[in-house]
């Protein structure tokens, strides 16, 4: 089974993160955040992940630690649930439609943390939080997962690219760290991830 519990806690935040890769199940999302529970619903609702966060930071400020450290925790916890990559698909894509929005989402959970964002919101903010805080959030979850993330979003409106962006993401690492034909290999002509 792949399920892993993370916790982070510092002066600003404390997040408490449950990821279960093979339970298709709807947890609990609570970040203070309303948008960002959305897009974290819908990441994991469409990946066909199990996902629970708490989240609690010092949103007196703003919202950039609390979505930051979110994307810490929550790719420290692919990282851990993935583990050694025995037996996943590794890559996959998706490319999600939403009205007259679109978003792409290719992805390769190899071990390599790095992330490529394209694409830009009309609007300072998206749901209440600065847009540059989405790529932010992409860039923490990769780097520290080990998943190379090409993301590409376009479209007129903001809100339909961003949650079209989280579905695609949600819907590629679902796909990349299901169990392949071969539980026992490490899909790397190298032999390791």
């Amino acid at each position: 089974m792949r399920r892993v519990q993370r916790t982070r806690k510092t002066k600003e935040t404390s997040i408490d993160i449950v990821l279960d890769l093979d339970t298709p199940q709807e947890g609990e999302i609570a970040t203070g955040i309303a948008f960002f529970d959305h897009m974290l619903t819908a990441m994991a609702t469409h990946g066909g992940f199990f996902l629970s966060c708490s989240a609690k930071g010092d949103l007196e400020v703003d919202v950039h630690h609390t979505i930051e450290d979110t994307g810490i925790v929550l790719g420290q916890a692919f990282r851990e649930a993935i583990a050694d990559g025995r037996g996943i698909v590794r890559f996959a894509h998706a490319i999600i439609p939403m009205d007259e929005s679109i978003a792409t989402a290719a992805l390769d959970c190899g071990g390599r943390g790095f992330l490529v964002f394209k694409g830009t919101f009309f609007h300072p903010r998206v749901g209440g939080i600065e847009r540059e805080i989405f790529e932010h959030f992409f860039y923490s979850l990769c780097i520290h997962a080990g998943i190379t993330a090409h993301l590409v979003i376009d479209g007129k409106n903001d809100h339909h690219k961003c949650e079209a962006l989280f579905k695609a993401f949600g819907i590629a690492i679902g796909a990349a760290t299901r169990r392949g034909a071969n539980i026992e290999k490490v899909p790397s002509t190298k032999g390791t991830l």
